[in-house]
């Protein structure tokens, strides 16, 4: 059950970490799943290519296919409203982290 939950939730982590790094240069899924294994999530291929499909279909990505060595790639890149939703969740995420870190506040006692 708790890994349900945290599941759920890091999706929407790594949605933000799709919008920064997508709007630092262009990204592409292996690349991209890479990245977020360095940061400790764990995604599949059939979890990463819906979610960026998903992404773009709600206009927060864009996709570019290029020709890579004879074979063809998808490249991603935030659009207004992806860097629009990325600021929006910069502000929760610093504000949450601002609660979550308040001195006395011994969260790893709950």
């Amino acid at each position: 059950m708790k890994d349900k939950i945290l599941r759920k939730l890091f999706l929407g982590f790594m949605q933000i970490h799709i919008l920064y790094h997508a709007k630092k240069e262009p990204i592409y899924g292996t690349w991209m799943m890479n990245e977020l294994k360095e940061h400790g999530y764990k995604i599949s291929p059939g979890t990463l290519y819906p979610m960026l499909s998903r992404m773009e279909k709600e206009g927060l990505l864009i996709k570019e296919e290029k020709n890579v060595d004879g074979r063809i790639v998808k490249f991603y890149t935030t659009t207004i409203l992806g860097e629009e939703v990325l600021v929006e969740a910069r502000e929760k995420a610093m504000e949450l982290t601002g609660e979550v870190k308040e001195k006395g506040d011994n969260i790893d006692s709950i």
